[in-house]
């Protein structure tokens, strides 16, 4: 991953109107209030930064999808945005029309302006290359009326959307502070060579998790894969490992069944990968129990106490470890000590530690060691993880070597 993009100290921005792509889609309540704003937070730097080197700073985001209950207008997060900020964040109910340009133009040097959703534009539905989103009514409104782009939204940058891939190509563009710190962060886990490298790996995503670690095992990135949650049972039984009939039921109503020849595949071609020893169990009558793997009757909603251990052990010992999906069903407070323990074993470890976000994320609350980072991407994450190009990334590279001369490499 090229971290070596220009950043905010390549390029003056005093006096000049800057467009940043952030991501404030925050999750949000029944009564539509915003129930976490640390996706608002995690930006504070880069406007902030801007606004310190007398730059005119208009954001554009977006809030969940057309027909979503979360699919709102955005004049609370400005609000938020204010009070993190410490002044005033203008709002305008318009993204590309008359009343945005108008507020755009009319924007002094210092100030901040929140556009709408920018999801209210259908054309930022539709997914295609950097050269046809250039021509798309909301870059070529917006455009001219700006002198440089900052993409600072990691978590989008798996996306090839018009506000993402378009205005790259047609403005000087660079990453801001939290995109700059993502991508350092992948840079390390890819290219380190400190040994041992270790990735544990769990959730629900299991055909992505599968692209993960056939990549990680090609590029001999990995020195070791403990995997937890759905995924380590999926392997599990494409090692050839022992499981009951309820186990076998719960893959096939998860939908992995079919997943199973292609982690067998991935097995025999040598990737290092460690599957839970014991699983805490959900049995019918409501008990909760912990049984060896290969003896579990019942659901499995977390993994045993002596797999924590093992796997704790492992942790402590390694210099890189990145974490992806929790262990259990962490909703339940009854499975969530399997992820706790494992995270805890992280902060307590030297290694340099990269946590998914998501729901790994939201657990640390707020713990924090030297040496951590967690990601504010899920889809981008494991895309980056999985050895395929962010679409930002390359409109970025494409946009520096048009407008900033820019050579590319690290």
């Amino acid at each position: 991953m090229n971290s070596n993009l220009p950043s905010l100290d390549d390029i003056v921005v005093s006096g000049k109107k800057v467009l940043v792509r952030v991501d404030f889609n925050c999750p949000l309540g029944h009564d539509g209030e915003i129930l976490d704003d640390s996706r608002i937070r995690a930006h504070k730097d880069t406007i902030t930064e801007l606004l310190d080197r007398n730059a005119s700073v208009v954001l554009i985001t977006h809030q969940g999808r057309p027909g979503s209950r979360d699919f709102v207008s955005l004049e609370k997060h400005a609000e938020i945005l204010s009070s993190i900020i410490g002044q005033e964040v203008k709002f305008v109910e318009d993204v590309m029309g008359p009343a945005a340009q108008e507020a755009i133009r009319q924007l002094k040097e210092g100030e901040v302006l929140l556009l709408d959703n920018v999801r209210f534009v259908s054309e930022e539905i539709i997914e295609a290359p950097p050269e046809i989103q250039k021509q798309t009514y909301l870059v070529r409104r917006l455009a001219p009326l700006f002198d440089v782009f900052v993409f600072d939204a990691f978590a989008t940058a798996h996306r090839s959307q018009p506000s993402i891939v378009g205005f790259p190509l047609v403005l000087p563009s660079i990453v801001g502070v939290l995109m700059k710190s993502e991508l350092v962060a992948l840079d390390r886990v890819m290219r380190s060579v400190e040994p041992p490298k270790l990735f544990v790996l769990g959730g629900a995503k299991v055909r992505d998790t599968i692209k993960i670690v056939e990549y990680l095992t090609k590029k001999r990135v990995a020195d070791r894969i403990l995997t937890t949650g759905l995924v380590g049972l999926t392997f599990h039984v494409a090692k050839g490992g022992k499981v009951g009939k309820s186990v076998l039921r719960f893959l096939e109503e998860k939908g992995l069944t079919p997943l199973i020849p292609r982690a067998r595949t991935v097995v025999l071609s040598g990737a290092p990968i460690d599957t839970p020893y014991d699983l805490k169990v959900l049995k019918e009558d409501g008990s909760v129990v912990e049984e060896p793997v290969h003896y579990v009757d019942g659901k499995p909603m977390d993994i045993g106490t002596y797999t924590v251990s093992m796997y704790s052990e492992l942790i402590k010992e390694a210099r890189v470890v990145v974490m992806r999906g929790p262990a259990g069903y962490v909703e339940d407070p009854r499975f969530r000590k399997g992820t706790e323990d494992l995270l805890r074993a992280a902060l307590e470890s030297q290694a340099f530690v990269v946590i998914g976000g998501g729901h790994l994320g939201a657990m640390l609350k707020g713990l924090r060691k030297s040496g951590l980072h967690i990601s504010t991407g899920g889809g981008a994450l494991l895309l980056a993880l999985s050895g395929e190009p962010l679409p930002a990334v390359t409109a970025l590279e494409l946009s520096a070597k048009r407008f900033l001369g820019w050579e590319g490499g690290n």
